[in-house]
This record gives C-alpha cells, sequence and structure tokens, in this order.
C-alpha cells in the first residue's frame, strides 16, 4: 500500500479561467496608459526631428553659402515641411515623396507626416528663410508639432535660434510656452 497519495499535477479549468481573467483585467487596465505613452512620444520624436530640421538648415544655409529654406505644407492627408533652396513656392510636399521642385529649386529633405499618425506640424509663417551670412532667419516664427497628447512649439528668433516649450507646461521636459 501506498503511504502517501500522489500529488496532483497540472492546473484545473477553473484555476486557468481565473489566471485568464486576472491577465484580461491588467491588460484592460494598462492598454490606455500605453497607447497614451506611445502617443506622446510619437510627438516628442517628431518634435525632437523639427528642432534638429531647423538647426540643419540653419547650417546648411552657412555651408552652401546661400539661403536656404524651410517650408510647411498640410493637407487632408497629412502635413509635410521641406529644407529647400529657392523661392517658397518653388517646392511643395503633400504627400509621401520627395518634394516636388520647380525652375532650379532644390529639395534638400522631406519629412512628411501621414495624417493616420495623428502627428501634424504647421507654422505661424508657411516658409522660414535662413541668411548664409550671419544665420539669421526671416521672418521669425513658431512652428508647431501637435498630436493627441499635446504639443511642441519650437519659436525661432530672428537671429535663427530655436527654443522649444509647451502650452501650458503640459508636456514633462518642456517649459511652459
Amino acid at each position: 500500500m501506498n503511504k502517501h497519495p500522489e500529488s496532483q499535477r497540472g492546473v484545473t479549468l477553473i484555476e486557468a479561467a481565473v489566471a485568464m481573467t486576472l491577465i484580461a483585467i491588467a491588460v484592460s487596465t494598462a492598454a490606455p496608459g500605453f497607447q497614451g505613452l506611445v502617443a506622446r512620444k510619437r510627438l516628442e520624436g517628431v518634435a525632437a526631428q523639427l528642432a534638429t530640421d531647423l538647426q540643419t538648415v540653419r547650417t546648411e544655409a552657412v555651408a552652401r553659402n546661400g539661403p536656404v529654406r524651410l517650408s510647411f505644407h498640410a493637407n487632408a492627408a497629412g502635413s509635410c515641411y521641406v529644407i529647400h533652396t529657392g523661392a517658397r513656392a518653388q517646392c511643395s510636399c503633400g504627400r509621401p515623396a520627395p518634394a516636388a521642385c520647380v525652375d532650379g529649386a532644390q529639395q534638400i529633405k522631406t519629412v512628411w507626416l501621414p495624417a493616420s499618425q495623428h502627428v501634424a506640424v504647421q507654422a505661424s509663417a508657411s516658409s522660414i528663410l535662413f541668411d548664409p551670412l550671419h544665420g539669421t532667419s526671416t521672418p521669425a516664427g513658431t512652428a508647431r508639432v501637435t498630436g493627441r497628447q499635446g504639443a511642441i512649439h519650437h519659436v525661432v528668433n530672428i537671429m535663427g535660434r530655436v527654443r522649444s516649450c509647451s502650452p501650458e507646461g503640459l508636456l514633462p521636459g518642456y517649459r511652459p510656452c
């Protein structure tokens, strides 16, 4: 005779159902927070890219010894900006492809943000021109990156310097505008 009955191995159906219910509750609670985090990181990533590109435009103007421009465009499919030479009207970006430039203008870089990403870029001026001699910009303006989690503004002063802020200080790491 066996003095010790064999211990039961495995999980019962009820135990598995309880565990799955607890996992489902935990996931459904965490999912909205995770989606918010992803949206905020997407917003911050686009804003960081735009801040870098604003410095790139200034550097390109000095390196090329000629004016370089950053132009903003938007339509129902999304928004974009293009770094280019020439006049504002000579380059446009309204689709996920390189900018279309005419009359000798040269596209340097195009960034397209589809509306499906829920992040957009716009500016107080449709185009900012950077002068090669002093690195100054005309006009001074504000480039805004907006998303579901707030907005980040890049304020470009006449000296071509960029200051970043968040309206109402909603995003950590950015001072209030």
